[in-house]
């Protein structure tokens, strides 16, 4: 989506405004985010006793998959026209809904909830975000994801 002026923004609420490309959760990504967070649960670092749970498997941290949304959110280029700084402000709801398998793709939808402006020049959106996980019927994530742009007068 190209930059585009609030007031256009706004004829699209409720709609989806972009589809992430796939990107995969590796093994090595998963154990890297585990050292960061020194979260070196086995369900995550260790394939072979996690093979031995209910998921098969080694999953990734759900804190790993709710980070990659600003990964995600750079494939839909959703940037206000004139925009000189985004700042994420937070989230209203979040849940983590189904694992990721390491080794599988997720990409997000996202859906203009609400777009205000708070002051002159600084205005709150509000994306819904659903991670799909690929050939998993049910999403990783929901979220909704709020995030301030402030953008120049001359916008």
């Amino acid at each position: 989506m190209p930059a585009r002026r609030p007031e256009d923004l706004l004829q699209h609420l409720g709609q989806e405004v972009g589809v992430s490309g796939w990107v995969e959760v590796s093994q090595a990504m998963i154990d890297r985010f585990a050292d960061l967070t020194d979260d070196h649960q086995y369900i995550h670092v260790d394939p072979v006793r996690a093979a031995a749970t209910p998921f098969g498997g080694t999953i990734a941290h759900g804190f790993l998959v709710l980070s990659l949304l600003p990964r995600l959110r750079m494939d839909i280029d959703f940037q206000l026209a004139g925009a000189r700084m985004g700042i994420n402000y937070g989230f209203d709801r979040v849940r983590l809904m189904s694992p990721v398998h390491a080794g599988r793709r997720i990409r997000g939808r996202f859906l203009l909830k609400d777009l205000v402006e708070r002051s002159p020049g600084q205005w709150l959106s509000t994306l819904t975000v659903t991670v799909e996980v690929e050939g998993q019927g049910k999403p990783a994530v929901v979220a909704d994801w709020l995030g301030v742009q402030v953008v120049d007068a001359a916008g």
